[in-house]
Formats: C-alpha cells, sequence, structure tokens
C-alpha cells in the first residue's frame, strides 16, 4: 500500500472545507457538461501532435468533482486512460511525495472539519483508521504530534476572549521548555493541538513576556529533526497560513532545480480554496506575482496548467 503522505496528498487534493471563508482561483463551472467535455479532449488528442492547449484550458477551469466527471467519462469512451490525461487531469499528483515533510505539511494546515472528512473518507477507501497508519509511518514524538492532531480536537474559535487562560498556556509553554532542563514535549502537544487558532496567535504573543525568545526560537533550542520541522510547520500555519504556502512556493521556485511536487502539491490543493489570499502574501512578502514567478520558473504544458490554476496576476 502507498504510504500514508502520499495518499493523503491524493485525498487532500480535492477537499477544501466549508467553515473557512474561501478565496479560491478555480471555482465548478456552471453550465457542466462533463460529456462534451470527455468529446473535445479526446478530439484534441487525436489531432496530429495533440492539442495540448484545449486539454488544459478545459481541466484547469474545472473543479476537482468536475475534473473527476471527465474521467470517468473519457474512460467510457476511450476504454483506457490516456498518459496525458491521467497527468493532467490530476495535475501530477500522482506521486507527489511520500517523505514525512509532506506528511507534516498536509496535518499542519487542516482544520477539524478537513481532518475529519480525510479521515472518513480514507476509512471507506482502506478500511482502515488514518491516526493507526499515520503513527504507522512516524515514530517518536513526531508520530504522537501528528496524530494527535489528526484526532481533531481543536477547540472552535470562540467570540469570548480568556485572557486568563491565554496567559496560563503562555506560562506552561515556558515551563515546559526554556525554564527547564529537557523539554515537555507532551505539554507542547496537548496545547498546541487542542486551542483555537486565535486564541493559540494570542498565546503566541503572551509567551514573549516569560520567555527571552520568541516560541519559534524556544522550538528551535528545545528540539531538533523532524520534530523541530513539524512544530515549526504548525507555527508558521497557525501564525498566517497563506504566508506560509505562500513561503513554501517562493523556496520550491528559488533554486536551480525546481521542486515541482511541492509547487503541485499548494497550487493544485489550495486553488479552490484559498489560492487568492495565498497569491496575495506571496506578492506582499517576495515582490513579485506568483503568476510572474511560475511563468519564469517553469515551462511547457506544466507551466500553462499551473499559470491557469493560478488565476491571473496581481
Amino acid at each position: 500500500m502507498a504510504l500514508v503522505s502520499e495518499i493523503l496528498t491524493k485525498l487532500t487534493l480535492s477537499y477544501g472545507g466549508e467553515r473557512e471563508p474561501k478565496c479560491p482561483t478555480v471555482v465548478p463551472v456552471y453550465d457542466f457538461n462533463p460529456e462534451e467535455d470527455a468529446a473535445k479532449i479526446e478530439t484534441a488528442i487525436k489531432t496530429k501532435g495533440v492539442d495540448e492547449q484545449t486539454i488544459i484550458d478545459i481541466l484547469t477551469k474545472r473543479s476537482c468533482s468536475q475534473r473527476s466527471e471527465i474521467a470517468f467519462e473519457y474512460e467510457k469512451r476511450a476504454k483506457k486512460v490516456n498518459t496525458i490525461i491521467k497527468k493532467l487531469i490530476t495535475i501530477k499528483n500522482i506521486g507527489l511525495g511520500t517523505d514525512e515533510e509532506s506528511l507534516t505539511e498536509i496535518v499542519c494546515s487542516r482544520n477539524n472539519e478537513e481532518l475529519k472528512e480525510i479521515k472518513k473518507v480514507y476509512r471507506e477507501m482502506f478500511k482502515k483508521e488514518l491516526e493507526k497508519d499515520v503513527s504507522g509511518d512516524t515514530s517518536g514524538d513526531v508520530a504522537k504530534l501528528l496524530v494527535a492532531l489528526v484526532q481533531a480536537k481543536r477547540d472552535e474559535p470562540s467570540n469570548v476572549v480568556d485572557y486568563e487562560k491565554i496567559d496560563n498556556d503562555a506560562r506552561a509553554l515556558y515551563d515546559a521548555g526554556v525554564k527547564r532542563k529537557g523539554t515537555d514535549v507532551t505539554t507542547w502537544i496537548s496545547i498546541f493541538s487542542e486551542r483555537s487558532v486565535p486564541h493559540l496567535q494570542k498565546v503566541f504573543e503572551r509567551y514573549k513576556r516569560y520567555s527571552p525568545y520568541d516560541i519559534k526560537e524556544s522550538i528551535r533550542k528545545e528540539v531538533k529533526g523532524d520534530l523541530e520541522k513539524s512544530f515549526l510547520t504548525l507555527v508558521e500555519c497557525l501564525e498566517n497560513k497563506h504566508l506560509y504556502f505562500a513561503s513554501r512556493l517562493s523556496d520550491a521556485m528559488k533554486s536551480k532545480s525546481v521542486k515541482e511536487k511541492v509547487i503541485t502539491r499548494i497550487i493544485v490543493s489550495r486553488c479552490e480554496v484559498d489560492l487568492m489570499k495565498v497569491r496575495s502574501e506571496f506578492k506582499k512578502n517576495f515582490g513579485k506575482s506568483l503568476y510572474q514567478t511560475i511563468f519564469e520558473h517553469t515551462k511547457g504544458d506544466y507551466q500553462r496548467a499551473l499559470l491557469n490554476l493560478c488565476g491571473g496576476d496581481d
């Protein structure tokens, strides 16, 4: 069986959740006709040299669920799925990575509703519990943190600000880490995985009153390796999820060897959720639009697909 991170990647590419306000760049086509789209794609493939532009224009302007319907109709017509169609329908989501980094990003950046839906689909597809497989795919304190997040026990945001609880949590994080010799990781995991996002944002600010280091610096001093990366990813998502994804995209396109798997995973998974906000953070923090950066660092059919999903320049 594929590793949990690969499976989670495929499941979460299509699910965005409903509670948070959406700012998508890709929305479902109103007058959708999967049979007609499948027929156009079949014609484009049979065209001499293959009409990639038509295929890309159709698939990148349909929602994930609509692309699935097109794939179903195409299979009925063609009996088998052509390789190019496989790649374009999934936008290269096959084999996006089985690394712990991908797993951590997915689990740390999804809210309760998204995680519950992922667990439900996972159970239906594989007859297994996600928590158990995440635990089996990781180890030690990293496993404990990821399992705690997958359990989706995070408090929902409240209109009431509990300043006493904020202060108590900030002090508890300090007492469990910087103040003592060794780190009480269990306390950290409990607070990080169970408190609401707005509450934790205030806790991180309050934490500076007790510690000479901010929460990120404290994490770097207290833990190392994969646990450090996991906590830092979680904190960055809690502080500003859209900036986190913008930073990941920027990093993925900085090096000479562009990290296509990272770019694909983020663009495809956020285009129906909040890619407009990610675009805004990208322009604000890196001085150039996401659209222009993609244009400069990718090419060919892959570039055209990503630009369409990006939804325009800023």
